[in-house]
Parts: C-alpha cells; sequence; structure tokens
C-alpha cells in the first residue's frame, strides 16, 4: 500500500472514531487454523494504537483469546467470524483487566458466549469500572476445545500483576498479550499497573516453561521476531528502571 493511501486512511479512520464509530479491524493468518485479530484504540494523544488478540477456528466454533479493544469493534469481529466462516465464539479467554483484553466481554456475555479470566483480572477489572469475564479460574488451567489445547500460565507481574500467557501446545503458538513487547516497541509502554522489578524475573519463567515456540504474539504492534521479543522487553524493562 503506498504512504500517500495509508495515511488516508489512518486520517478517515481517526475521524469515523470521533464520530462515535468503530475504527476497523484487521485480521492476519497466523498458521494452521490460527488468526490475529488487530483492533485499534485511540491513545491520549490521539495517536491510533493497535492492539492484537487472536483466534482458533475449530469444526463448530471459535475460541477467542482478548477481545478487541471495546464493544464496537467486538462486535465487528462476531460479524466478521459469522460472514467468513458461518461460525459463532464458543469462549474467550482474557488475559489481563485492561480495556484491550476485556473491553468487549459484555457483547460476547449477551450473546451467551462463555467469557473466561483469572480471578485476579476480574477482581482487578471490578475495581476500576472495566468489564467482567464471567467466569474465572484460580491456578494455571487446561482448556480443551474440540481437541484444541490451550493451557494458561502466570509467570508472575510484569505489565500488570495478573497478567497471564496463553500457550497452544500442538501449533507451539504463544500468546504472550501485553506482558510481551513486540520489536516494534520503542519503550515499555503503559506503566499505570505494572511491576518493572518483576518484569525480568517473570520473562525467566516463561523462557524456562516453554520450549520450542514457533510464534509469539505481543499484545501490541508487529510479531515478528518471536522468542527474540523475550530480550527485548527484558532490555525496555532495564530501561525503565528507576
Amino acid at each position: 500500500m503506498k504512504p500517500f493511501i495509508f495515511l488516508l486512511l489512518l486520517a478517515c479512520s481517526v475521524t469515523a472514531f470521533g464520530q462515535n464509530k468503530a475504527l476497523k479491524i484487521k485480521t492476519t493468518h497466523l498458521t494452521g487454523n490460527i488468526y490475529v485479530c488487530t483492533s485499534y484504540g485511540i491513545l491520549g494523544d490521539g495517536s491510533v494504537f493497535p492492539a492484537n488478540d487472536m483466534y482458533i477456528i475449530t469444526k463448530n466454533g471459535v475460541i477467542l483469546i482478548d477481545t478487541p479493544w471495546g464493544e464496537a469493534e467486538t462486535e465487528q469481529l462476531v460479524d466478521t467470524l459469522w460472514s467468513r466462516y458461518h461460525k459463532k465464539i464458543l469462549l474467550c479467554i482474557s488475559t489481563h483487566f485492561h480495556a484491550d483484553r476485556v473491553g468487549g466481554v459484555d457483547v460476547l456475555k449477551k450473546k451467551g458466549i462463555k467469557t473466561y479470566s483469572s480471578l485476579l483480572t476480574r477482581q482487578l477489572a471490578k475495581q476500576i469500572g472495566e468489564k467482567q469475564p464471567e467466569f474465572t479460574f484460580t491456578n494455571d488451567t487446561t482448556f480443551n476445545v474440540e481437541n484444541i489445547i490451550l493451557q494458561t500460565y502466570y509467570p508472575g507481574a510484569g505489565h500488570t500483576k495478573d497478567n497471564i500467557v496463553i500457550w497452544l501446545p500442538q501449533s507451539k503458538v504463544l500468546f504472550g498479550g501485553c506482558f510481551i513487547k513486540s520489536l516494534d516497541a520503542a519503550d515499555i509502554g503503559n506503566l499505570a499497573d505494572a511491576d518493572i522489578k518483576a518484569w525480568s524475573a517473570s520473562i525467566a519463567n516463561v523462557k524456562a516453561k516453554f520450549k520450542n515456540i514457533k510464534y509469539v504474539i505481543p499484545g501490541h504492534q508487529g510479531w515478528q521476531g518471536d522468542t527474540l521479543m523475550f530480550g527485548h522487553t527484558l532490555e525496555l524493562a532495564k530501561q525503565t528502571r528507576p
């Protein structure tokens, strides 16, 4: 896409957002039956910023990891999945309590879709008046949905004190969420609920836990580089320490 066309489309998207219309989501094939959905939020300085969630197509439905960044964009994803695959979302697992992870759970709940998170995530979401998943787990949990295995893992605090990652052992995909920073990231990002001192040890826990990782999906920006993002996240965290 030519730069002028991209900037024009981006300007149109920002204008649409100002008119209380959703920014357009984007879906990208990752591997096999796994796709990344990118939604967009408006930061405090008015810039448009991407957020990644992930979905897996099964025989009878779709597994969603994190919702898009808000209700209108979540509605877009629901409509896209139905029009493209004629499949409904079976369940959603949120990886922490911020709006770019749980902002669309009420949309899903109204449609009878099961929404999950850790108990701590739901408690923290409630404290700040954010949307709350319906079902919770207190320990690392394995979901088996139509023979698709998803393993939740709490590595320790980092981006937030509740952040988890999700491992798909069959495809060797690690959804890192906002706990993992993209190689595109120039800084550690939102520190409002971060634990910079704990982050390095938590990254080490992930590296020790999962082997032969083929794909790593961060919560924001691009995912090229895979496990190189671990080192990049560590470096950004070190640069941020007081």
